[in-house]
């Protein structure tokens, strides 16, 4: 075969290896790989994916939540607290003021030695080392109070200890300069600066400013960068507020009481004294006292003036409502005569005297003299036990006062629908209605006060704006010739009859005594022991002051009629009082 066979054997197509197809430029200047490279280059393809996509999920999707953690790692933030407003008497006496403190803080995460530093703290705010040495120990925290509201200087002692994870934050401290005195009427603010009770509650919003905030950078060791604020927002500090108390006629009011219920031989006493003319408090107490600075130490349930919060049936003091009623339904004038026996009986109920006496013939007068339950109930249910019921809603008797006091009571009488003649007769002399003290204290100022009723209140003006508060009054009576005779027959109680004891030398005492039955949980009324009280005023007097005082619980020969002599004649000399 020769060669030229060949070569056209070897050209023909269809014959021997197929032929190859051009590779692209990119597959020829890659080496060729097998299955298995081929395997490893996908697994790498498929994790340098994986890190592109975290990548871009950590510096698109959650960049801004994660720049925000790490500025918050290297910032402190706090809120800043405003001075609250200062509470002053009505002679500018100052009862509750914030004064500069200093809150002592850790970071136990910072904390080198915790018990060198445990004992540092306990050695200089006083306290056990082992409570310090609790709240160093909290790793799982970066704030724990050390101290809270401690003296500026008690702190400026713990910094000079430059102990490691110790901070400190300018605070203000509420300070009660006559502890106790008044203290149920000012009130008291807890830890955070917040009103809990009496007009630190009840002025709250006015008191207590607008925190404000401090937001800035830390360096390595927790301290702030100087220059390194981010954003302050200053505080705001609250007002002023001056109210009608009397600091030192309070202090006189709060000792004659505590002295009174010894003699009387009772835990629970309290008293009001009031303007009668303006509506102004001037002191108001009730036993056990609270003592806002050192609020460990007062008593449970010595939070409120109960004299204000708490209802009572009150007997007696009532039935110079009924004698009013009568007079101005013109029934009967203070000399007009009426056969009173010594029992009446009445839906099968037996009313009687709280003293044994005979049948006998009484004036208006003497029933009033006398407090006779029979008297003012026969009186009363021939003037008609509607003008009683008319008398009780216009004195509004038992409704609220609306006095600026937390927690006030308020009274309750039946529907005059469901009266029997058995209920006119109780509620005639203070039975089977429910009133507060100040309820009634209003209504002996409204005798005083020319038939004239003003709202009980506390606070007299804002001192900072000028501000002076107002308040509502109400002629519920224009009978002039019923006002008077109702105060002559209030006097004579006093002169010649059971409220002896409640007189001021030279000075014509009005008022009425009450010996009141107390409602039994049980039913019917508790046996031996009695609520007592005496709420009277000084007739035609320069400073218009209405008093009542109270004992409760008490054995029934006690009087409170000496208590309201203490301090009406107490009163008389600090005001100068003169009687017209």
């Amino acid at each position: 075969m020769d060669a030229r066979q060949r070569s056209g054997r070897q050209g023909r197509p269809g014959h021997g290896r197929a032929p190859q197809r051009p590779r692209n430029p990119i597959d020829a200047a890659l080496p060729s790989v097998g299955g298995r490279a081929q395997a490893v280059l996908v697994i790498f393809a498929l994790i340098a994916v994986v890190f592109f996509l975290r990548l871009v999920f950590l510096q698109v999707i959650v960049a801004d939540q994660y720049s925000a953690q790490a500025e918050e790692s290297r910032t402190i933030s706090f809120t800043t607290t405003p001075h609250r407003g200062t509470i002053y008497d009505r002679n500018g006496i100052v009862l509750a003021t914030s004064v500069d403190a200093t809150t002592i803080y850790a970071n136990p995460v910072e904390v080198t030695d915790v018990a060198a530093e445990a004992r540092s703290l306990a050695g200089v705010l006083g306290g056990e080392a082992a409570d310090y040495e609790a709240l160093l120990s909290k790793q799982e925290t970066s704030f724990v109070y050390i101290k809270r509201q401690a003296e500026v200087s008690e702190a400026e002692r713990v910094k000079d200890l430059k102990l490691d994870g110790i901070y400190f934050i300018a605070d203000t401290r509420r300070e009660y300069p006559h502890g106790s005195i008044g203290g149920q009427v000012i009130g008291y603010c807890n830890v955070d600066g917040e009103g809990i009770t009496g007009l630190e509650l009840q002025y709250n919003d006015i008191l207590s400013g607008t925190p404000g905030t401090y937001t800035a950078e830390r360096g390595e060791k927790g301290f702030p960068i100087p220059g390194g604020v981010k954003e302050e927002t200053p505080a705001v500090d609250g007002q002023d507020i001056m109210i009608s108390l009397d600091i030192k006629l309070q202090d006189t009011v709060e000792q004659a009481v505590l002295e009174g219920m010894e003699q009387i031989e009772t835990d629970e006493g309290s008293a009001i004294v009031m303007d009668a003319s303006t509506g102004e408090i001037y002191a108001a107490c009730s036993l056990p006292f609270m003592n806002p600075a050192d609020m460990a130490s007062s008593e449970i349930g010595s939070e409120h003036v109960k004299a204000i919060t708490q209802v009572y049936e009150p007997g007696s003091t009532f039935k110079s409502v009924s004698a009013m009623a009568i007079l101005e339904a013109k029934a009967m004038t203070p000399e007009s005569t009426m056969f009173c026996p010594s029992t009446i009986t009445a839906n099968d109920y037996d009313v009687s005297d709280s003293h044994e006496r005979d049948d006998e013939v009484m004036t208006l007068r003497e029933i009033l003299n006398h407090s006779s339950n029979v008297g003012i109930s026969l009186a009363m249910d021939n003037a008609g036990f509607d003008h009683l019921y008319d008398a009780i809603g216009r004195y509004h008797l038992t409704e609220r006062t609306g006095v600026d006091y937390p927690g006030e009571g308020s009274g309750h009488v039946e529907e005059f629908k469901n009266w029997s003649k058995i209920i006119g007769y109780n509620v005639s002399f203070g039975q089977g209605i429910s009133v507060t003290p100040l309820q009634m204290v209003r209504f002996y100022g409204c005798i005083a006060n020319d038939g004239v009723m003003v709202t009980p209140h506390f606070l007299i003006s804002k001192p900072q704006t000028g501000e002076v508060a107002d308040y509502a009054t109400e002629v519920v009576t224009e009978d002039a010739e019923a006002l008077a005779d109702m105060r002559s027959m209030l006097r004579t109680v006093v002169t010649d009859g059971s409220g002896a004891a409640a007189d001021v030398e030279g000075y014509p005492v009005c008022g009425k005594t009450s010996t009141a039955e107390i409602p039994s949980e049980l039913g019917g009324y508790k046996k031996g022991i009695y609520n007592l009280g005496f709420c009277g005023f000084i007739d035609g007097a320069s400073t218009n002051l209405v008093c009542f005082v109270g004992a409760n619980e008490v054995p029934y020969q006690r009087k409170t009629t000496q208590v309201f002599s203490a301090i009406m004649d107490n009163a008389v000399k600090q005001y100068n009082i003169t009687s017209s």
